[in-house]
């Protein structure tokens, strides 16, 4: 009966972030649709026409070029199976069971802890650990991360927030023109394309925290997703921490070096220190690990979060830390 319980309420929980997800899609789709009715009943179409080509066009290049752009930032060295044969034995083993092609393996020479997945399609999917994590994670740990970022790859999440993130765009551009346009004019709807504009921009800030909210979603996607390829909660919870104690250790000149980046790594590293102050009461027996036990210690409490934490997830890509752990302590995987 308890175990039935269970997976009746895991399937609740994962039903209602699928069902956060689509309402999102249909509310920042809705925005775009209502923005654009108002630019073409003040000014017409076409205006609107050469914005939407300008933000595909500059969508298409991020998406062909982006892989080249994350590789050269990342300074990524595509690795053999003779090079890592225990890296890419857990890639593999991974792929397999979440169903998709292996992804090409590499190691970012970078030293902060973290991982990462890309690619254009499901063939073209590439899966990145940095120096960093290989030297700070066990076994256990690493598979768990691993498992996080195919999760992604098989959900993907890469092109989801991609086509997304082009609503923004699209309303930044719309407002700018529109608020040229309508203060240069001198014809009658020269004002309402002004008010347009302000709208735009009041609307682009609303769908850039959404689509924030959005990129928090899937990463909750993607611990869940770990779990059900085999690996143990606590195994990503404590990964989790680790990655947050060794990014809390790098110097903030080599963290802004990858600040634009910083979506696609497990966590956000350029909020490791207060991360790690949040989370080290956790850590009960002071291992510098979560275990099984101290995971289900938290299960049992309240998380409670304070004004200033609340404010930086809702700025921010990934979600709060303490949250996402407390999440995972409500997965059972007996």
């Amino acid at each position: 009966m308890i175990k039935f319980w269970y997976i009746v309420t895991k399937g609740v929980k994962m039903a209602l972030l699928r069902i956060k997800m689509s309402l999102l899609v249909i509310i920042l789709f809705g925005i775009l649709f209502a923005i654009v009715s108002l630019l073409a009943y003040t000014a017409g179409v076409t205006n609107f026409a050469f914005y939407l080509i300008v933000s595909l066009i500059l969508m298409f290049i991020q998406y062909i070029v982006g892989p080249k752009i994350v590789e050269w930032s990342m300074r990524v060295r595509y690795i053999t199976e003779s090079e890592a044969p225990e890296l890419h034995r857990m890639v593999s083993e991974l792929a397999a069971h979440a169903n998709i092609p292996k992804p090409k393996v590499g190691i970012a020479q970078i030293p902060i802890p973290n991982a990462f997945a890309f690619g254009r399609w499901a063939g073209d999917s590439r899966l990145c650990v940095t120096q960093g994590i290989i030297q700070l994670l066990n076994q256990d740990e690493l598979r768990a991360v691993l498992g996080h970022e195919i999760s992604h790859l098989k959900n993907r999440d890469v092109l989801t927030i991609t086509l997304l993130s082009v609503i923004p765009i699209v309303l930044y551009r719309i407002a700018w023109g529109s608020l040229l346009f309508g203060r240069r004019s001198r014809r009658e709807g020269g004002a309402a394309l002004a008010i347009v504009g302000m709208l735009s921009f009041i609307f682009y800030f609303i769908t850039n925290l959404l689509v924030l909210y959005a990129s928090r979603i899937r990463e909750y996607f993607a611990d869940r997703g770990s779990v059900e390829l085999g690996n143990r909660p606590d195994w990503l919870a404590s990964a989790l921490y680790r990655l947050v104690y060794g990014s809390a250790r790098i110097p903030k000149e080599e963290l802004r070096e990858v600040e634009g980046l910083k979506a696609f790594f497990v966590n956000d590293p350029s909020r490791a220190g207060e991360e790690f102050r949040e989370l080290k009461d956790l850590d009960i027996d002071r291992s510098g690990r979560i275990d099984a036990s101290e995971l289900k210690v938290l299960s049992r409490k309240k998380v409670r979060l304070g004004f200033t934490d609340r404010l930086l997830e809702l700025l921010s890509t990934h979600p709060n830390m303490v949250n996402r752990i407390k999440q995972l302590s409500t997965y059972n995987t007996t």
